[in-house]
């Protein structure tokens, strides 16, 4: 049986950091499993538990329904739980999702940065200073 399709999912940007490894196993162990947090997941969790917005604004602020939003955030949970206590490594990527603010790629020195400050039309690589930068492309929840 097909489900619907689903829709995109808002999100203010991509995360900080890519995920996190535990911290104390032996260096000869090997992480058993990679739990694997879409960024829709990743922002329910950031509005909830960081922003403390409660489920109703939250799914207001993703484009979902209440209910929809419920069953992302109580996704998210359950897999960083079992990250936990199983000791997995989690990696942060994918889903279907739009982003707040555009994202450009530096031509020259290849860093992808987005313009926070809508209001300032000139737009300059955060790290090298040019100009020459074009629009990404958002992918299923990939810049490209």
């Amino acid at each position: 049986m097909i489900g619907r399709p689903i829709k995109t999912r808002k999100v203010a940007g991509t995360p900080k950091v890519a995920g996190f490894n535990p911290y104390g196993q032996s260096q000869g162990e090997v992480f058993k499993e990679t739990i694997f947090l879409l960024y829709e997941e990743y922002e329910a969790l950031r509005l909830c538990d960081y922003e403390d917005y409660n489920q109703t604004k939250a799914a207001e602020a993703m484009k979902v329904s209440r209910p929809t939003f419920t069953r992302i955030y109580m996704r998210a949970r359950h897999k960083i739980a079992k990250a936990f206590v199983e000791g997995h490594s989690i990696h942060i990527e994918g889903g279907k999702v739009s982003y707040d603010n555009a994202w450009y790629k530096c031509n020259e020195c290849s860093s992808i940065f987005n313009n926070p400050d809508s209001l300032n039309e000139s737009i300059r690589c955060p790290l090298c200073n040019s100009l020459n930068i074009d629009q990404c492309r958002n992918e299923g929840g990939t810049i490209k």
